[in-house]
């Protein structure tokens, strides 16, 4: 029996299995799937030598938390790649604004499109410094934050009433207030769809702030060799310390007794947990599927049922006889590459799918990764993706 049943193979839920494991607890995972990694896999799904992720490809968020760099999944064979920029938004005009690991070089990109937008730009940046250690460790420890969060009010002090404006700006209007070219616009607007935050979405700004500010940081890494190699690092680590993952395992059920999560019935048999359940699910799935309805506060449900999701996302792979000729120079520097010409065309994007319109002009976030892993591709080849919603 063990202590713990992590219910989902995904990232959250093997990350939670390998802390439990550190703690000295005994752990076993039990996925649905085929292979473990939920949104984290790869493989050669379109054509022979070319390996392609099947959902998320790049993770600043990874790369920064003090949690993940804790697990040190280099050690389990983890290789973490880099193109030269770090993500690049063209225009139709051929202007093309560009995020850098080197602050001078994103700096030198913004004020080509006005003198002093990089100036803006590393204050900006200075602002995130400032709140950096505190601000990860509340978005990686246990909600809610006590800790990390005073931390974060004894940094800004005096500032904290304008950080609470500027957290919870628009995009489009934080853009305004910091930069006066479009280069600083379309970094900031693009980054905040990323959270599926619109250019007029309050706490739009902040999202587009904090992720280009990682990408200042750390940059946008990706696996050497696909997203599934993060995925095996996580696998690894966890069985080198006596953990276990289960495939073919979908759970049917989670056994409450007395008030509390005992175990699981799963299609490859039933697990008794001597310490927790721990459930790496969509919350409509937990609520409505897993649990019966006895054992759910009857405001949880109600707040589940009336769940709205986000509009569907389009993904397409390619396998390319070489790069992408990109008319911009700099976005055939860039393995992230934004595609929409202004603010403004974003929120007419927005518009439309808050009406339920297939958007005419969409917002594309796009892959190219062989000048930063030619482990993928055959040499002079080139794989690449694109999504949009």
């Amino acid at each position: 029996m063990p202590d713990a049943v992590v219910i989902g193979a995904g990232p959250n839920g093997l990350v939670a299995a390998n802390l439990l494991a550190d703690a000295g607890w005994s752990v076993e995972v039990l996925e649905e799937q085929d292979r473990p990694g939920g949104a984290v896999k790869s493989g050669e799904h379109v054509e022979p030598g070319f390996v392609n992720d099947a959902f998320s490809s790049f993770y600043p968020l990874t790369a920064a938390s003090p949690v993940m760099r804790g697990l040190e999944l280099e050690r389990h064979g983890l290789r973490w790649r880099h193109g030269p920029l770090v993500l690049a938004h063209p225009a139709a005009d051929g202007s093309c604004a560009v995020l850098s690991r080197d602050l001078d070089e994103t700096a030198a990109s913004l004020d080509g499109f006005a003198a002093g937008d990089g100036d803006a730009w590393r204050d900006l940046l200075a602002r995130y410094r400032r709140i950096e250690k505190p601000f990860l460790d509340a978005l990686t420890t246990p909600f809610p934050p006590v800790r990390a969060g005073l931390a974060m009010a004894l940094r800004l002090r005096r500032e904290l009433p304008d950080f609470a404006r500027f957290a919870l700006l628009p995009v489009r209007r934080m853009g305004d207030e910091h930069f006066s070219g479009d280069g600083g616009r379309r970094l900031l607007a693009g980054n905040a769809l990323h959270a599926d935050l619109l250019p007029e979405s309050a706490f739009g700004g902040f999202f587009g702030w904090f992720l280009c500010s990682l990408g200042q940081t750390v940059g946008y890494p990706f696996p050497e060799g696909g997203a599934g190699e993060l995925t095996a690092a996580l696998v690894r680590r966890l069985e080198s310390k006596g953990g276990r993952v289960t495939c073919n395992a979908e759970v049917t059920e989670i056994v409450v007794r007395r008030g509390r999560a005992e175990g699981v019935r799963s299609t490859a048999g039933d697990v008794t947990a001597s310490r927790a359940v721990l459930a790496d699910v969509h919350a409509v799935a937990l609520y409505l599927e897993l649990l019966a309805p006895e054992h759910v506060p009857a405001r949880v449900l109600d707040r589940i049922r009336r769940m709205e999701l986000d509009p569907a996302t389009f993904k397409i792979d390619w396998t390319l006889d070489g790069p992408i000729p990109w008319s911009a120079g700099e976005a055939r520097r860039a393995p992230v590459i934004h595609v929409a010409d202004s603010v403004d065309e974003l929120s007419v994007t927005a518009s439309e799918l808050a009406r339920r319109m297939v958007p005419a002009d969409p917002f594309l976030v796009m892959g190219q990764y062989s000048m930063g892993d030619p482990t993928r591709q055959p040499e002079g080849k080139e794989t690449a993706w694109a999504y949009t919603h």
